[in-house]
Formats: structure tokens, sequence, C-alpha cells
């Protein structure tokens, strides 16, 4: 089992260059990222016949499942090669932004899965990696070849330690240090903002998913830039606490492919259907992740900032007792309306 693996197999996808997965008791599966190939670099990864692979979700737009089997939308499809594949029906396939303009891509015919540990853990490689889930599969040369062990390791928690600390007065904080954490291979670098001082009590703990597009740059489309504010100042009323900034953009899949779910929401999807029509699972975070970092920082039990029920669940899976949930409430505006709606009426939100 190597982590470092799993960071090589990630540079390779990225780059264009096909890797190998070894499951046991599987036959090997080699493995072309759709996104990040093109005609030269199939022709040599496939000279012959090869396999597309694609998760439920996306296969279930492309209505070859029934409902019931596209219940987990990150589950693995194997897709049969018809005679007419070529790299631009490949893209067309991996990639839904590209549905209105070619809505008509059929008829394909999906294949029992005769490895279904390997191509699960391809589809979670896709993600980390930010790439579209979706590949051209059993052809020659692999750069890499990992197990999902490898990937598993990779993801682990536990493997992440603190980098450094400092002090940092913040706005609406002045009494603030940063702590920044983070993994031997993982190239994601989470922090926690402590605030005050520990008083005894257990302290007032916010998880804060980095969102590029509303911390930094004041998008309306989502209420994460108020809620990190409101968070912060939230904590210095409490006079102790703890803001943990995790690396996990669009709650897991990756800025590029938050984007890409942007773009579906500006033809009539919800952030639901956006994140399943991409493949990926509506929510892909790991909050093991913040858990590691509260044990780090000595905290096991925590009032917890926030309306979703599935991080208190996490926390508490992970081994961090949440004695309260604290409500985190934030007024809407015009553009956010229809996202907060969803979050309440589809994923659970208690707003």
């Amino acid at each position: 089992m190597s982590a470092r693996a799993a960071a090589k197999a990630i540079d390779a996808l990225r780059r264009g260059w096909p890797i190998e997965l070894r499951a046991p008791g599987e036959e090997p599966l080699t493995l072309l990222a759709i996104e990040t190939a093109d005609e030269g670099r199939l022709r040599a990864f496939a000279p012959g016949d090869y396999g597309v692979l694609i998760s439920s979700g996306r296969a279930e737009t492309l209505k070859l499942l029934n409902q019931r089997a596209s219940g987990d939308p990150d589950q693995p499809v194997v897709i049969e090669r018809a005679p007419w594949f070529d790299m631009a029906l490949a893209t067309a396939i991996a990639d839904p932004q590209r549905d209105l303009s070619t809505p008509l891509k059929g008829p394909f015919r999906t294949l029992e899965n005769q490895r279904p540990v390997a191509t699960a853990a391809a589809l979670q490689l896709a993600r980390i990696a930010g790439l579209l889930p979706a590949f051209f599969t059993d052809g020659i040369d692999p750069e890499v070849t990992i197990t999902p062990d490898d990937i598993a390791a990779h993801e682990d928690a536990a493997r992440l330690s603190i980098a450094v600390r400092a002090r940092l007065p913040v706005d609406g904080a002045e009494d603030a240090e940063i702590i920044a954490f983070r993994s031997p291979e993982s190239a994601d670098e989470h922090v926690a903002l402590i605030v005050g001082k520990p008083n005894g009590r257990a302290p007032v703990v916010r998880l804060h998913s980095e969102c590029l597009t509303g911390d930094v740059l004041g998008s309306l489309k989502c209420d994460c830039g108020p809620q990190l504010h409101a968070a912060i100042h939230a904590i210095e009323e409490s006079r102790w606490g703890i803001l943990l900034y995790l690396r996990q953009e669009g709650r897991g899949i990756g800025l590029i492919n938050k984007l890409r779910a942007y773009a579906l929401q500006d033809q009539g999807f919800d952030t639901v259907d956006a994140n399943t029509r991409l493949g990926f699972a509506i929510d892909a975070r790991d909050f093991g992740v913040a858990a590691r970092m509260l044990t780090l920082l000595g905290q096991g039990e925590v009032r917890l900032l926030t309306n979703n029920p599935a991080k208190v669940a996490g926390l508490e899976a992970a081994g961090v007792r949440v004695i309260e949930r604290v409500p985190h409430f934030l007024p809407t505006n015009p553009h956010n309306e229809r996202y907060l709606a969803t979050k309440r009426d589809r994923t659970g939100h208690q707003l």
C-alpha cells in the first residue's frame, strides 16, 4: 500500500497518460482519462478495441440505467464500444455541458462489470484528480500501476499532521492563530483558525469547505463568503472556538468540476442534479479530515456551528463528539434563493 503511488497516478491522469489499476481477484484495468486524452493518445493507448467507463449518474443522464440502478450516482458503469465511437463522441459522453449541443449520442449498451472494485477505485481517483469520471479502458503501456489500497492510503486522514502555526489577527477576531495541516503526498493544505483561548468549555467549531468563488470573488450564487465571515464573528462572540478551512472545493469535486456544475445550473439544473449529471456523489467531502485536525488540536468535543446534519454525523463517525449543533442562519439574495432551497429540500439542511 503506497500513497506515493496514488500521487503518481493522479499526476499521470492529469497529463493524459494511461495508468493501470490492479484489484485482488480481478483482471488488471488500464485507464486513460477521456478529459485529458486526444486522438493521438487514444490511438497509442488502444490501437485496437477499447471500452468506456463512466459513473451511474452519468449513465442515467444518457438513459442507460433504470432509476434504482442510478440511485448511487458515483457507481461504475461499463459501456460497450460501438462502431461509431471516436474521440468527439467520447468527449460528449463524458461532459454533460455538451448535452444540449449533442443530444443524440446512442444507442449504447452497458456490459456486466467484471471488475467492480477496480472500476469504483478509478472513479474515486478521477474525483481526487479533479477530472470528469470517465475513462477509456483496456489499452496498453500504463505509466503507473496502483491498487485501490494505494488510493485509500492517499485519502487517509490519519496521514495529516501540523506543518506550521502563527499568530494571525483577522477582521472580526484580532486574537487569532492560524495552523496549517498537510499530508506527505496531497497538495491540499487545510488550515485552522483558532479564535480566543480555551476556557474549559467545548469550542464552537465551524467546518468551512473552500469556495474560491464565494470566499474570494464574492459570488452571490452561494452563501459561502457570508457564512465564512459570520462564522468568525460568531466564534469571536463565544470567546473560544475554531474555524476549519477545508480544501474540499465544490463539495469535494474540485474547482473545475464545480464550475462545470455552475454551467449546468445556467442550463436550469439545481446543484444536486448538476453534480449527478457530472457523475459525482451529491456530497463527496470527507469530514474525517476535519476530525483529524480537531484531534491534533486536542479537541474531542465540540459545539458545531452548522445547519448540515451530515457534518454532525461525519464528525461523530470519525470520533469527535458533537455536544451541540449551533444553527448558522444568514439572509438570502435573489441569486442564491434556489441554491439554499435545494440545500433545504434535497440535502437535509435545516435552514
